[in-house]
């Protein structure tokens, strides 16, 4: 029987995307409903859970880039390791691996060193003030001591998902979210720790998920394996990984940028309430793009591996699925929230003036969002097939280029105020596609063309 890793290229399509998909959507939600229930925890600790939970979002920027800076790698390297192992190039998949996770190991020590040497004067530039500044401090220390555990998590398991071991991934999450549940109650309330309690559970949390992961990356069932001996880096390799992976650390690293002109314009211009209002929204539209994530992630090592073995009628056929699956999706999500808003704002807050506001600027805000399925499978595809530049210009197109400016000049224009931010968001989501889906559509011809058939190699099972 062919391997998971060999199915890629052999199984049918649409029952493997759906194979693959279900644990990464799985794995998304999992980890959203942590994040969740994580400051829910933390937001009633006695007496001083609101100050423990402001000092906690404080921290946000830098956890962020720490995050991104683990799918710089895990998400450049991936890709091309899964196009080395269609091509049947194993050996330069191993490589591609190995010196990933000594990336990481590299980036982890010098990230967890200046995070310890600047957390105060970080902190303080991301807005702590002298009452939020101890809680935030007492959390990022902590956290930054587990920066090897979070970055290898994260960044190699990309590397199991990419070679169709999707339900392994997904446990990987799983594992962490329910080790930290259960230990956050412990250290936060139980051993009276506080925020230095939520930030233990954490990183023990993460290193629980980092030992399933070099267990598995270690172990028989993989294809490629951590080797010592391939370990050296490379300029070769890391060039192109890191060249990969801009797109989703520039996704990732700006989402703090987007918050802080988007937050510090309502707040301008409408007060803190209408800030509270869009820290719901943007909650939402996590929860919204977690399953188009999961999606991507999902046919990322078949579109990869299929490319590598320059099948491009498989390429191609998972791309028209993946967008149509997407796009579909996204429309569906978008219908709800414009049909039934109030059910998305309930879990996050219950506060009647803060819902009626709500209401009223979600519909406006998230109104573009079913078009991000396509953006999401545009960018994904060019991600999947090692088109670094194309990626990183999508992924700079909507926020950088598109989001940032419309939400600075807008509310100038015809004293829009307020207003202006809300529909900066729809505007740019619906260009962002737009223009995404011309280029693809533009470079695809030339991308995706079939190459001369010597020998007929005989047929697949999705013919």
């Amino acid at each position: 029987m062919d391997s998971i890793t060999n199915q890629l290229g052999t199984a049918k399509i649409g029952k493997l995307l759906l194979r693959l998909s279900i644990p990464a959507i799985t794995a998304q939600l999992v980890n959203v409903l942590y994040n969740i229930v994580d400051r829910a925890y933390i937001g009633n600790i006695p007496e001083n859970g609101a100050t423990a939970i402001a000092g906690l979002g404080i921290t946000m920027p830098v956890i962020v880039l720490i995050t991104a800076f683990s799918s710089l790698v895990g998400m450049g390297g991936a890709p091309l390791a899964s196009i080395e192992l269609g091509a049947k190039r194993d050996e330069g998949a191993q490589h591609i691996l190995n010196n990933c996770f000594m990336l990481l190991l590299i980036l982890a020590a010098v990230l967890m060193v200046l995070t310890e040497a600047f957390a105060a004067p970080l902190l303080r530039a991301f807005g702590a003030s002298d009452v939020t500044l101890p809680y935030a401090e007492s959390y990022l220390r902590i956290y930054a001591l587990g920066t090897f555990f979070v970055m290898i998590t994260m960044g190699m398991n990309s590397f199991i998902n990419a070679q169709g071991f999707s339900a392994t991934g997904m446990w990987t999450v799983i594992i962490g979210a329910v080790c930290n549940l259960i230990l956050d109650p412990v250290f936060i309330f139980g051993l009276k720790m506080g925020v230095k309690g939520a930030a233990l559970a954490t990183i023990l949390s993460q290193g629980v998920s980092c030992v399933w992961v070099m267990f598995f990356l270690t172990g028989k069932k993989t294809r490629i394996r951590l080797k010592p001996s391939m370990m050296r880096l490379k300029g070769a390799i890391v060039g192109r990984v890191t060249a990969l992976g801009l797109s989703p650390f520039v996704m990732q690293s700006t989402e703090s940028l987007v918050q802080i002109v988007i937050n510090t314009g309502l707040a301008r211009y409408s007060g803190d309430m209408a800030v509270a209002s869009m820290t719901i929204i943007m909650s939402v539209m996590q929860v919204m793009n977690m399953p188009l994530q999961g999606l991507g992630q999902g046919a990322q090592p078949i579109i990869s591996y299929n490319y590598g073995a320059r099948d491009m009628r498989r390429v191609k056929k998972t791309f028209r699925l993946l967008i149509t699956a997407s796009f579909s999706l996204a429309t569906f999500l978008w219908l709800m929230v414009q049909l039934f808003p109030h059910a998305f704002i309930f879990i996050f807050s219950k506060d009647a003036d803060l819902t009626a506001l709500t209401v009223r600027v979600i519909r406006i805000f998230l109104a573009g969002t079913f078009a991000m399925g396509a953006q999401f499978a545009v960018q994904q595809t060019f991600l999947s097939v090692g088109q670094a530049r194309t990626s990183i210009f999508i992924a700079m197109l909507r926020k950088i280029i598109l989001l940032i400016p419309l939400a600075l000049v807008l509310p100038r224009l015809f004293n829009l105020g307020a207003m202006g931010i809300y529909l900066a968001e729809p505007i740019a989501d619906i260009t962002c596609a737009a223009i995404a889906c011309t280029l693809f559509a533009v470079k695809s011809k030339k991308l995706f063309a079939e190459p001369p058939k010597e020998e007929e190699h005989g047929k697949h099972l999705d013919d």
